[in-house]
C-alpha cells in the first residue's frame, strides 16, 4: 500500500465584471514586489448597480500582461471595464487616517485577480480571451479521429447533417474578427 502525499484543494472563485482602478506595483518590506490593481465590481439589478471594491494582487503572467497593458487607459481615466476571474478571498481590518471616517475601523476585500477574460476601454472591445478547450471537446475530437468509435450523442450527429458553408462565407467573417484583433494589440 502506498501513501500519496499529493495535497488536494478546494478552489472558491469570485467571477463578475467591473472597472480597473489604481494599477500599480507594490513593494512590500519583506518579499518581492507585485503588481495590484483595484476592481471596483457591479453587483445587483442592472437598473440599480451597486459596486463592490476588491483590492487585488495579480496573479499569472497572462493577467500582469493584460493589466500593464491596462495602465494607460487607467490613467487617462477612460473606463476600463473588465471581464475576470478572482480567488483566494480574504478581509483585512484597517483604521481610517484622515478623512471624515478618521480614527474607524474598515475592512478591505482582498483577492487574486487569476483570470482576465475581455477589455472594454470607453465601451470598445480590445481583448476577448480565447476559449479554452474543455474535456468534452477533446472528446469530440478523438471521436473524429477515431472513426470505429460510434456517435454516444445526437449533437454530432445534427452537426454533420447540417450543410457544410461556402468557403466565401467563412473567409467574410475571418475578414470581420481581423480588425478587432488588430484593435486587441494595438491597445
Amino acid at each position: 500500500m502506498t501513501i500519496s502525499t499529493e495535497k488536494s484543494f478546494f478552489d472558491l472563485h469570485i467571477t463578475g465584471l467591473g472597472y480597473l482602478n489604481r494599477i500599480r506595483e507594490v513593494k512590500p518590506k519583506k518579499g518581492d514586489t507585485f503588481l495590484a490593481c483595484d476592481i471596483a465590481a457591479l453587483n445587483g439589478p442592472s437598473d440599480d448597480v451597486a459596486y463592490v471594491r476588491f483590492d487585488t494582487r495579480v496573479s499569472g503572467s497572462e493577467a500582469q500582461h493584460l493589466v500593464r497593458r491596462c495602465i494607460q487607459a487607467v490613467d487617462a481615466e477612460k473606463k476600463v471595464m473588465i471581464g475576470f476571474r478572482l480567488g483566494d478571498l480574504w478581509t483585512d481590518t484597517f483604521t481610517y487616517s484622515k478623512g471624515k471616517r478618521a480614527g474607524e475601523q474598515g475592512v478591505s476585500l482582498k483577492a487574486r485577480l487569476l483570470f482576465v477574460s475581455w477589455i472594454k476601454v470607453d465601451g470598445k472591445l480590445v481583448y476577448k480571451a480565447e476559449p479554452k478547450p474543455t474535456d468534452a471537446d477533446d472528446r469530440d475530437e478523438r471521436d473524429a479521429r477515431n472513426t470505429d468509435v460510434p456517435a454516444t450523442s445526437a449533437e454530432p450527429q445534427a452537426a454533420a447533417s447540417e450543410p457544410a458553408r461556402p468557403a466565401a462565407e467563412a473567409a467574410d467573417e475571418a475578414a470581420v474578427d481581423a480588425p478587432a484583433l488588430e484593435v486587441a494589440e494595438s491597445f
